[in-house]
């Protein structure tokens, strides 16, 4: 189904009872995309971790779309630059996802990797469009490889000066939380010209109003005892600490089996999804290594020393993400806990501003609006942490909008800091989506 043909259909009429319908249709896009994510996530964080996830998935998902659209020419060429119309699209997807795959992973995946992909081509009649696919396929993950954006180096915490505003790792003297993802920031952007090309204008001067009325929110609704925090939006904070990237691709495949998208429209999907996701995180990564900005937990016991009149410390406040949260290990016991399953919850080990959750959200969900050329569309989402929940929407920006909220409800954000990363992921996906995806033929 060519995406002119599509036109609002997916956002009137039939998509509405479509949404919420479970349909396996899958084809070697989806198929595929589902073998990445869950092989990226089953990594260590160095690899897995939502901002180094986002940089591998669409790795995958750029050499397939480079692939595919050199074989039915329907956008602004990518890897690609030589048109194969007489190729096996299956073949080109399947043969582009397992070569980036198994590079990045062949000691740990071969073998499972190699099956999958066995499988893949014996479904495909064999002849010459077959091995023109391969060959293209092959063509687009050797240049998808060659462009250098898997850069995983270990790199060690980055102390703070331990002046008011800047950010200081957590953990026990001596021993401090690290992120494992810092090389992201460095990392070269599959679309951007750098990674700081939608730089942000930063937090708000600590002794701004602005900063002190963003203090005081978290402090009241973000604390683990808040008397202002309703239980709906306790266990919204929960609900999205779960993998965006496993979250938001499967959104995407539903919609592309209910559907019944093919295989071209598939990749640009996929395409316009995972390129804007990673260059948000990207440039997210870069940005909060840039600001350098302290967290709520450190700001709010800090008060005192921010020389803003309007804030005051509070040495034992505590937010909700914190060892207090009741979680549990996955059991199968039930009812779950209000924390949900898959362990302790707490601030993350990296600078609050911007927003990663908030930023990969908006480029997620503004990519899908701009595949589907409207905002409203029914869909759901899910959480590993609440197994068979399914959370609902309307309109792709409602879930950043509750995003943006979940984040301060769990007291590990500022208002500000979700803002601006809500409109870096849009500003980063438009950009894109202007670049390789407004020209549809």
């Amino acid at each position: 189904m060519k995406l002119a043909r599509l036109g609002r259909l997916a956002v009137l009429g039939a998509a509405v009872a479509l949404a919420f319908t479970a349909v396996a249709q899958a084809n070697e896009v989806t198929k595929w995309n589902e073998i990445a994510v869950n092989t990226i996530n089953a990594k260590p964080p160095l690899t897995s971790a939502p901002p180094a996830g986002a940089v591998f998935v669409a790795m995958v998902q750029g050499a397939v779309y480079g692939a595919v659209n050199a074989v039915d020419r329907h956008g602004r060429p990518y890897l690609v630059y030589r048109s194969y119309p007489k190729a096996s699209a299956d073949a080109a997807a399947a043969t582009a996802a397992f070569r980036v795959l198994d590079s990045l992973f062949s000691a740990t995946d071969h073998a499972a990797l190699q099956a999958a992909y066995d499988a893949s081509l014996l479904a495909i009649a064999p002849g010459a469009s077959k091995n023109q696919g391969i060959e293209v396929g092959g063509l687009a993950a050797d240049a998808m490889l060659a462009e250098g954006h898997d850069s995983r180096t270990v790199i060690g915490c980055t102390f703070g000066s331990g002046l008011p505003g800047v950010w200081q790792p957590l953990g026990p003297p001596g021993a401090p939380i690290c992120d494992p993802t810092v090389w992201v920031g460095n990392a070269k952007p599959f679309v951007l010209k750098s990674p700081s090309q939608f730089r942000t204008t930063g937090p708000y001067s600590l002794d701004s109003p602005e900063y002190a009325a963003d203090f005081k929110e978290v402090e009241a609704i973000g604390k683990i005892d808040s008397a202002t925090r309703t239980d709906g939006q306790t266990h919204a904070a929960a609900f999205w600490q779960t993998n965006p990237a496993a979250n938001y691709n499967a959104i995407a495949r539903r919609f592309a089996d209910q559907l019944g998208l093919g295989v071209s429209d598939s990749a640009r999907l996929f395409a316009m999804l995972d390129l804007s996701s990673a260059d948000a995180l990207i440039t997210t990564w870069n940005d909060k290594y840039y600001w350098n900005f302290w967290r709520p937990i450190t700001a709010i016991r800090q008060g005192g020393a921010d020389g803003n009149s309007d804030t005051e410390e509070d040495a034992g406040w505590t937010p909700l993400f914190s060892s207090g949260f009741p979680t549990s290990p996955p059991l199968p016991a039930s009812p779950l806990p209000i924390g949900g399953i898959g362990g302790p919850l707490g601030t993350p080990p990296y600078p609050d501003h911007p927003s990663g959750a908030t930023s990969y959200a908006s480029a997620s969900m503004h990519a899908l609006a701009s595949f589907f050329g409207s905002d409203e569309m029914p869909f759901y989402a899910t959480s590993s942490r609440f197994p068979g929940e399914q959370r609902a929407f309307t309109r792709f920006s409602d879930l950043t909008n509750e995003i943006v909220g979940a984040r301060i409800w769990a007291g590990i954000h500022f208002r500000n800091t979700d803002v601006q990363a809500a409109n870096l992921g849009r500003d980063v996906e438009s950009y894109i989506n202007t670049q390789y995806f407004a020209f549809v033929h």
